[in-house]
């Protein structure tokens, strides 16, 4: 098992149960009539089984491993994109009522891209557009969560 991989897999099963601890302090609602709170409650949870399973599937890769005898050199890899990604998202998070959901979200995409070292400008900016247009429609639009307009009044 990398050690690496196991660490940043915790770490972010650590985030999304701290999202989801944090979201039980806003109003949850239902899937109908969401609450502020419900998204980030979601969020956190899939964070949890996402990064859950990341680490079985680490487990069972290091079980076959050990079974094939194959002995590797340790790989020393940075920790530079997860705690970019992290302090990405610590960022999006404090400036969440001040520039409002749409502007956000845009700015995640185009951070998160760029961390995943995805070096197309042009190609990365539509996939920000599109998903915070596609994301603003489908919370704000159509399920019609109240969610922080911020300067650009949207």
């Amino acid at each position: 098992m990398k050690k690496e991989d196991a660490v940043g897999a915790i770490l972010l099963f650590l985030f999304g149960c701290c999202t989801m601890i944090l979201s039980l302090g806003m109003p949850l609602g239902t899937f109908r009539m969401a609450g502020t709170g419900l998204f980030p409650f979601c969020l956190g949870i899939l964070l949890m089984v996402l990064s859950s399973f990341f680490l079985l599937r680490l487990y069972f890769q290091s079980l076959k491993k050990m079974e094939e005898k194959k002995q590797s050199a340790p790989v020393s890899g940075s920790p530079k994109p997860l705690v970019l990604f992290l302090g990405t998202m610590v960022m999006a998070t404090l400036f969440f009522n001040r520039l409002g959901y749409p502007l956000v979200s845009f700015l995640l995409m185009m951070a998160l891209l760029r961390i995943l070292g995805m070096k197309r400008w042009g190609l990365n900016s539509l996939i920000s557009v599109v998903t915070a247009i596609g994301s603003y429609l489908l919370f704000v639009q159509w399920l019609q969560i109240p969610l922080p307009k911020g300067w650009l009044g949207l």
